[in-house]
């Protein structure tokens, strides 16, 4: 589980995260929306201690996040977690085994001689094979995301962060990514925190989505309850992705 009291974040004198407080249960799927700019992938940054709060604090299974760690401690923490960047932040230089692995070799003490079955376990389970000795280059937008996600799942994490894993998409490879959310949920166990602005996939897997507005959680519900919120913010920000989204589908 994890608890997010009063979590406060600024950059110079701008307020980003103004006093969140949320409680993620384990198992459940938790989608952050909001407009561009509001914090949403400042928070998960905040979680793994990539970007630095100014005051709050993070209990992960019990555990401060926030409480002063040296270098193994903070490592030993970040097993926990998988992360899928936006960009999918693969290594051009590497080929696809050596990006599923990479994080294998830098934050956990297994084998090397387990590398390969462990990349082709991961790339299976998200619907890619026998593509390890390809480069980066050769892949397609879709399938770069997936082998990012193979990447963050290869040393068998209990929290997935994903940052906006749909931007950048065609609508095939995006409905690949969401079926493949909910799959790693299923079977591997995990907690996925997922931020995004696609309004069709936060109300396609999540269990409870939060939108983030003035540097707090509106409000935090099922797709049922964002649906039939009254929220000034809340249904004008449904409103505007709708009509987004039409636009987008009209210009295609």
């Amino acid at each position: 589980m994890i608890e997010i009291k009063n979590l406060v974040k600024k950059y110079n004198d701008k307020i980003i995260l103004n006093g969140i407080n949320a409680d993620i249960s384990d198992g459940e799927i938790f989608s952050i929306m909001g407009p561009s700019g509001s914090g949403k992938s400042t928070f998960i940054k905040c979680l793994v201690k990539l970007v630095f709060p100014d005051s709050g604090r993070i209990i992960v299974d019990g555990e401060d996040v926030l409480g002063g760690k040296n270098e193994f401690e903070l490592a030993r923490m970040r097993r926990n977690f998988g992360y899928l960047f936006q960009d999918g932040a693969l290594f051009d230089s590497l080929n696809v085994m050596e990006n599923v692995c990479f994080g294998l070799r830098y934050l956990t003490d297994i084998e090397s001689s387990k590398y390969e079955r462990i990349a082709k376990e991961k790339l299976s389970l998200v619907g890619l094979k026998d593509i390890q000795s390809l480069r980066v280059s050769e892949l397609s937008g879709g399938m770069k995301k997936r082998v990012a996600l193979a990447r963050a799942i290869a040393s068998e994490p209990k929290y997935i962060l994903y940052d906006e894993p749909t931007t950048g998409l065609d609508p095939v490879s995006s409905e690949k990514i969401s079926e493949l959310i909910v799959s790693m949920q299923e079977k591997l166990d995990i907690t996925s925190i997922v931020v995004t602005h696609d309004l069709k996939l936060a109300f396609t897997i999540s269990d409870r989505i939060a939108m983030l507005h003035d540097g707090k959680f509106d409000l935090a519900g099922s797709p049922g309850d964002l649906k039939k919120s009254e929220d000034p913010f809340v249904k004008k920000f449904i409103k505007d992705s709708i009509c987004h989204d039409m636009k987008d589908v009209k210009n295609k």
